[in-house]
């Protein structure tokens, strides 16, 4: 995995740009953020040392679902699609800890969508559980 260096403010990712790698955050603090329809920025959460994201454009190759920007000088390592794929060959349960974060996520959303359904307010579900 390569390592990079992001300075307080930079954009590591953003919504909607193709996507082929994770990150997993070294050092440092990022925020989450989602553009609304009206163009509004939303903040979905805050990640910190040992969080990933990045991973569904990994797996799946979508566009970013989020931007993510640097709240602080960070260092990031690059887990690409080809150490993905070597891991999944020759290791995979080393990315058991992808798959907990997929699931826990996952989960919040459905948490979420239930509470929508039910006519509740959608409270704090995705930045607590990102």
């Amino acid at each position: 995995m390569k390592t990079k260096y992001f300075k307080k403010g930079e954009e590591i990712i953003k919504e909607g740009m193709l996507s082929d790698c994770a990150y997993i955050i070294d050092a440092g603090q990022v925020e989450v953020s989602k553009l609304r329809p009206n163009g509004e920025k939303q903040i979905i959460g805050v990640l910190n040392e040992n969080d990933i994201f990045g991973e569904m454009g990994l797996i799946d190759g979508f566009p970013r679902s989020a931007t993510v920007v640097a709240l602080a000088d960070c260092t990031i390592s690059i887990m690409t699609q080809e150490a993905f794929n070597s891991l999944a060959q020759h290791n995979p349960e080393a990315l058991m800890p992808i798959l907990k974060v997929l699931a826990k996520r996952l989960r919040a959303t459905l948490t979420l969508v239930e509470d929508l359904q039910e006519g509740k307010s959608p409270s704090q579900h995705l930045k607590d559980r990102i």
